[in-house]
């Protein structure tokens, strides 16, 4: 995700409620602060307002209930077919939806032996990416209370099988070469109602995600990339540079 903060708000037509930093990242690894965009209600006055802002979250959901933030490396990503039902995601996908903002994604095919290709899949026209996202608050026992650090604002991006039903699309094809799930990716109509707080149909909206994939995703391009991505150390554009494949 190399995109501005500007670029970002201007994009999601969002606001701040703090300043954030988000340096330029093409190797975003679990645990690592990604940017999510999200709806609040706001008390102005007697009434209180919808407002959408752009924060910085860690890769990696930490449920409230969590004793510590060390299971948010193993909530990554949340399956869409069971988000409804697990503990970890239940109650954000009820009230904390948000949209997580990337320029492409990559995924690695297995080769002969050990050895792997890794592939970058990104939307064409340069236009970039709004995945379906939960986010969620957790407090640090051991933070005092109002002091910075006390809590923790995570994420976790939504996947589905791939290919997804009735989809017939070319890139599809290759994805499921790739992997046996993909992110899900929204549309503007689609991240408007997801990102609603009083949206209270969870269900309805996990099934309008899941199905508006195929139409989001049928520009996507899938091209091969170099190895140096499998290192975290390695961040620069070079790295969704395409190259030949190994194999």
């Amino acid at each position: 995700m190399a995109r501005a903060v500007g670029d970002l708000l201007a994009e999601f037509d969002a606001e701040l409620e703090d300043e954030v930093s988000i340096p330029p990242s093409w190797n975003v690894a679990p645990t690592d602060a990604v940017p999510i965009v999200l709806e609040r209600l706001v008390e102005d006055g007697p009434d209180a307002r919808q407002v959408r802002q752009l924060h910085v979250a860690r890769w990696g959901l930490v449920p409230s209930w969590a004793k510590d933030p060390g299971i948010g490396s193993k909530m990554i990503n949340a399956r869409s077919e069971s988000v409804l039902e697990k503990p970890a995601f239940r109650k954000a996908v009820k009230s904390r939806r948000c949209a997580v903002p990337a320029d492409g994604y990559y995924e690695w095919k297995q080769g002969p032996g050990k050895s792997k290709q890794p592939y970058y899949v990104h939307p064409g026209a340069g236009t970039g990416l709004a995945f379906a996202g939960l986010y969620e608050w957790w407090r640090d026992p051991s933070v005092p209370a109002g002091e910075p650090g006390q809590w923790l604002l995570s994420t976790s991006i939504l996947t589905a099988d791939t290919p997804p039903p009735g989809s017939e699309s070319t890139v599809f094809g290759k994805l499921t070469e790739l992997h046996d799930r993909v992110p899900l990716p929204m549309d503007r109509d689609t991240m408007q109602a997801w990102l609603d707080p009083q949206a209270d149909d969870a269900a309805a909206l996990v099934d309008m995600v899941r199905s508006g994939v195929k139409d989001v995703a049928a520009d996507w391009h899938v091209e091969s990339v170099g190895k140096e991505v499998g290192n975290v150390r390695n961040n620069g554009p070079e790295l969704i540079r395409p190259v030949e494949a190994l194999f």
